[in-house]
């Protein structure tokens, strides 16, 4: 295991052993310890300094995190591999780092231990346009993927409102506001490269193999989708990719309740609506948006939507979603059409959380999950 069970951790081994000679051997043990992580990562790959550890213990949760012991920084899966025995060996627990941008806390250290800080392996490895997947390390983000294929005609949709690591997306099953149409990290990742607590490499669909179905053995893919790090280290992703559409629009509207949004939510759906995204916004939420983000939009429940398709598909598809917030007391459309307007709406829905803790300054806020 990564995290829980562990018999003891580096916090138990003082790296400054001081005139208490009974911490002289842990201290030596401790020492040999980083001394086997500097053969694997050279001095520059391995940090006992307190900033460096402070600012890999935390995250963007309520909680109060542990920070750990040692922070390494490997540049392959090799060195992830051999840094994982000597973790095994010794029992040491193994803490993940991406981009440190969670809200459950997943980077925290409870018991100490070692902190793989993944950032330099950054390297978008593969890309097969006519497959529609590409294959990317674990510290390549979101934006940066898409940045990478701007020229392609080619687009990863998922997008929690952090700019996140792909594989800690991957890890954590991330959603975002695309998920009505394109799903979550779980309906598009294809393979996974994991390195297991004991430093086995294991690809989870076989090895170089990038398949949109396959009933051949056990689904180990889907296993470690939202293990969050529980069960291994994802070293690289497979995730599948869609054609940019022809055309993008979105728009706001207004209700009277909270029930008249969400029916007209439900009604659009069950009306074959393709729509690619439908965010609803309380009269809270919405002013807290606002009131961040320099908005105008009526203090009342808020939907956000937005339509993807061809010219005459979206006229097919935003009259029928016209009808039915109107016939459910919904206001008219207001239109962000151009690129500029709609990455100011969609901005503003990402930065909700900060929205929700400027409302309050100096407070937490606890995320809770439904499921």
């Amino acid at each position: 295991m990564f995290k829980n069970g562990l018999r003891f951790s580096l916090q138990q081994l003082p790296f400054l052993c001081g005139s208490c000679r009974r911490f002289s051997a842990k201290a030596a043990a401790a020492e040999r310890m980083v001394r086997s992580f500097r053969a694997v990562c050279g001095d520059e790959g391995v940090s006992v300094g307190n900033a460096v550890r402070e600012q890999h213990g935390k995250d963007e949760s309520v909680h109060r995190c542990q920070p750990p012991d040692v922070v390494v920084f490997p540049r392959s899966v090799e060195e992830i591999s051999a840094l994982a025995k000597i973790c095994h060996r010794h029992r040491l627990p193994i803490i993940a780092f991406g981009t440190g941008t969670g809200l459950e806390g997943g980077v925290c250290a409870p018991q100490g231990g070692v902190c793989f800080s993944l950032r330099k392996m950054e390297q978008i490895l593969d890309l097969h346009q006519e497959d529609f997947d590409v294959t990317v390390e674990p510290g390549v983000t979101r934006k940066n993927l898409n940045w990478y294929l701007r020229d392609t005609g080619l687009w990863f949709p998922v997008d929690p409102g952090a700019d996140a690591s792909l594989c800690g997306m991957a890890a954590t099953s991330a959603s975002g506001t695309n998920a009505v149409r394109y799903g979550t990290m779980r309906e598009n990742v294809l393979n996974l490269e994991v390195v297991l607590s004991n430093g086995t490499i294991l690809h989870t669909a076989g090895k170089s193999r990038r398949p949109r179905k396959t009933s051949a053995g056990y689904n180990l893919t889907n296993l470690f989708v939202g293990s969050e790090g529980t069960l291994g280290i994802i070293t690289k992703a497979t995730l599948r990719l869609y054609g940019i559409p022809e055309s993008m629009v979105s728009a706001v509207c207004s209700f009277p309740s909270v029930q008249s949004a969400v029916d007209s939510t439900v009604q659009i759906l069950q009306a074959g609506v393709p729509i690619a995204r439908i965010e609803f916004l309380d009269d809270v939420m919405i002013n807290a948006c606002n009131l961040f983000n320099n908005l105008p939009y009526a203090v009342t429940p808020t939907l956000f939507l937005e339509f993807h398709g061809s010219s005459k598909s979206l006229e097919e598809q935003v009259a029928i979603a016209e009808d039915i917030t109107r016939d459910n007391g919904g206001s008219d459309f207001a239109w962000a059409e151009d690129e500029e307007t709609r990455s100011r709406l969609w901005k503003a829905r990402h930065d909700a959380w900060y929205a929700a803790l400027a409302l309050r300054p100096g407070c937490k806020v606890r995320m809770v999950t439904y499921g």
